[in-house]
């Protein structure tokens, strides 16, 4: 009876402690990190689920599953590691999407998302994760990524000429976000006031249409050739260089040591769950771990709890997507444009930076961005695709040191 006493005393220590961590700059830092995954990137999904023609039952299973599991992977990693590891899904995985839903079956893009995690899965557990960022250069990745989102961006102009109001000030407060708010990314204010004055000038309705409660259900995925090649295999490499890169380079930053392997093992295995259930990822998150881990997020030891913050709004907010989505399809699809573009202008500004900054694979860069740009498609093979390959390829013959 002692020895179960003592135990039962040390739980709840550590349950009490870890209360005490809470402050207000981990929980701020949590909730920013959240916002941010669920404004723009929520708007890019709907997007893409609207390129496919997806019923809004599979609509909701894909929200629920991104959401509901990355957040989930957000509460168990820091708290098992004690270190801000953030999950959530890739916004440039849904950007990816966009461009790919349409050309395949439901079946076949489940396939697809649970191949992708699979191979992330592999290339943690392998510790193939370098090898294979080396071989297809960072630069080469950055453009094709850079010329991915730019499609999206350029479309705040006419999206500003159709709702001028709501265009100019969001505009205005991007950059003053930019200049003076120093503690919130400046897309979460931008939308902030996009919505305000999309409110105060044309009204907020909740879409008609109410969609009526379902359990998330699993999907019967569809395992072909050109799902691995066209939808896996990128979609890992876009997660892989685009979220646990710039997460765990975060990690590092802070003087923190993460365990390489397993984040990016974990990333893999939640990304297969979540591909049963119909989203594409759930994995470290590049942009919300850099949040949660910098030094605006309270003391060092206790910022892993941030993470949780984050978590836990963010499975809330797939656990409610049923109610969620319909508010969300009822939007101008100008402003839906608008926001998702604001949400990708620092993807696109640090792609192209990191693609064209270096003098060495300028040209191989250059390919990938153009190919991208083009939205080609041969073989049923999509212009990114095209692109990393094209790249590669010109990194590796004509600008190969001799």
């Amino acid at each position: 009876m002692g020895l179960l006493n003592d135990e039962y005393q040390q739980d709840v220590a550590v349950n009490s402690g870890l209360l005490r961590g809470f402050n207000s700059q981990n929980i701020s830092a949590g909730l920013i990190a959240s916002i941010l995954v669920m404004t723009g990137p929520a708007l890019i999904v709907l997007q893409a689920a609207e390129a496919g023609g997806f019923t809004n039952e599979q609509t909701i299973n894909w929200m629920f599953a991104i959401y509901f599991f990355g957040g989930l992977f957000s509460i168990i990693m820091p708290l098992y590691f004690r270190i801000p590891i953030t999950g959530g899904h890739s916004i440039t995985g849904a950007a990816f999407l966009v461009a790919v839903t349409s050309q395949f079956t439901y079946a076949q893009l489940i396939g697809g998302y649970v191949m992708s995690g699979l191979v992330i899965l592999l290339v943690g557990v392998s510790g193939l994760f370098t090898k294979i960022i080396q071989w297809v250069p960072k630069e080469v990745i950055s453009a094709m990524l850079g010329g991915l989102v730019t499609g999206y961006v350029v479309q705040i102009v006419p999206s500003v000429k159709e709702m001028p109001l709501v265009g100019i000030a969001a505009v205005v407060s991007f950059y003053l976000g930019t200049k003076y708010v120093k503690k919130l990314p400046p897309v979460v204010i931008t939308i902030a006031v996009a919505f305000l004055v999309l409110f105060l000038t044309e009204g907020l309705v909740i879409g008609a249409e109410q969609i009526p409660f379902t359990l998330p259900s699993l999907q019967m995925p569809e395992f072909t050739l050109m799902g691995l090649l066209t939808i896996a295999l990128p979609l890992a490499m876009l997660i892989l260089s685009n979220d646990a890169a710039p997460g765990i380079g975060a990690l590092e930053s802070a003087d923190y040591k993460p365990h390489i392997r397993k984040i990016v093992s974990s990333s893999g295995g939640f990304s297969m769950i979540a591909g049963f259930f119909g989203g594409q990822c759930a994995n470290i998150a590049g942009m919300m771990t850099a949040i949660c881990s910098g030094a605006d997020a309270g003391k060092r030891d206790k910022r892993y709890l941030g993470a949780v913050v984050s978590g836990i709004v963010t499975l809330l907010f797939g656990i409610f997507a049923w109610k969620i989505v319909p508010f969300i399809q009822s939007l101008p699809s100008t402003f839906v444009a608008m926001v998702a573009g604001f949400s990708l202008i620092t993807v696109l500004y640090s792609s192209l930076q990191k693609g064209f900054a270096g003098e060495r694979y300028r040209l191989s860069a250059l390919t990938a961005f153009i190919v991208t740009l083009s939205d080609i498609q041969f073989f049923h093979i999509s212009a990114p695709v095209w692109a990393l390959i094209l790249g590669a390829l010109v990194a590796h013959t004509i600008e190969k040191e001799n």
